[in-house]
């Protein structure tokens, strides 16, 4: 495999914005295949499973990706992590809760960030390979009235490739003709 650097990098337009507006949960065990082209995830391949949308408030959701590497070794892994804070504390979201524990799971992360060319938000694939674990967090009930009350959850994971984004979508995420699941679930 060549190492060569294929491009440099200009200072992009002041028009970024951060936050993640919602997050689509899979199964890792439930995609028989993805495929790259040229760096964005083409095609997702989960049969009739499906995936599970949560909607994100406003500053309760981020993505981080921690590239560890070792010149000794040869060797460099990227560990993303992905945090989502959700309001409300409930009977469903503590059995979905436990069930996320017990599996892997991929994260399609919606941005706030949109593309220049058509406004369209970026999708970002987390765990695509080895999948992320819910491997922390905390659920509580909050002492004042301002407090949070609620679920924070921390998924993490190890990969050999950073993340990557999905290709574009059509007119709504994940209508990709690559894609082939089943149904987005909401609620």
């Amino acid at each position: 495999m060549a190492c060569d650097l294929t491009h440099g990098r200009g200072i992009p337009c002041r028009n970024l914005i951060g936050g993640v507006k919602y997050v689509y949960f899979a199964k890792l065990s439930e995609i028989t295949s993805t495929t790259l082209l040229l760096g964005e995830v083409d095609t997702i391949d989960m049969g009739t499973n499906d995936f599970y949308r949560y909607a994100v408030r406003r500053g309760n959701a981020s993505v981080t990706e921690t590239i560890t590497g070792s010149t000794e070794n040869g060797t460099v892994v990227y560990a993303p992590t992905f945090n989502l804070k959700l309001t409300g504390l409930s009977t469903q979201d503590q059995n979905e809760l436990k069930m996320m524990a017990q599996s892997q799971v991929v994260c399609f992360v919606q941005l706030n960030q949109v593309l220049a060319s058509n406004d369209h938000n970026v999708i970002l694939c987390l765990g695509r390979t080895n999948g992320l674990d819910l491997n922390a967090g905390s659920n509580m009930s909050g002492a004042a009235f301002t407090d949070m009350n609620g679920y924070d959850w921390t998924f993490d994971g190890s990969e050999f490739e950073p993340m990557q984004p999905l290709v574009d979508y059509t007119s709504t995420p994940l209508d990709n003709t690559g894609f082939i699941y089943g149904t987005i679930i909401d609620s």
